[in-house]
């Protein structure tokens, strides 16, 4: 299925005393790897609440393997599981600039209606856009 890479630097803000990053942090750096995974598709979480469609994670796991620090240059590899129906799943590996595994995770999200609040299926132009991804 298809995937995504996303660098970006530790900030400071998050990481403890130590220098390492608090781990309820690698959650956040999960969601920015499906924000841009979305994104590299050409659609954007606003456009999809725009559209009415909300994403609320109802499943979260995280496997540690070896801290990151402060200032480090890390990697998130987003990859999509399997071709999205009610839900959507992606499995993510976070590394360093060593190559180094951090962090290796999954999600799933459930595509809900915005305004009645019941799952649906995920919208055709997003399976659309999933199906003309170069990475397929």
């Amino acid at each position: 299925m298809s995937f995504n890479n996303i660098s970006f630097r530790v900030r400071y803000s998050e990481t403890d005393q130590m220098g390492v990053v608090y781990h309820g942090n690698y959650a956040q750096y999960l969601e920015i790897g499906r924000v841009e995974w979305l994104r590299a598709r050409g659609i954007s979480y606003k456009e999809l609440e725009k559209r009415g469609v909300m994403l609320p994670v109802i499943s979260l796991s995280l496997n540690y393997k070896k801290s990151a620090f402060y200032d480090d240059l890390i990697t998130v590899k987003t990859r999509l599981k399997k071709t999205p129906s009610v839900r959507i799943e992606f499995d993510f590996v976070i590394y360093n600039e060593e190559q180094e595994i951090l962090v290796e995770a999954n999600t799933v999200l459930v595509f809900m209606n915005m305004e009645n609040k019941k799952p649906i299926r995920c919208p055709k132009y997003l399976l659309d856009l999933i199906e003309k991804s170069p990475e397929k």
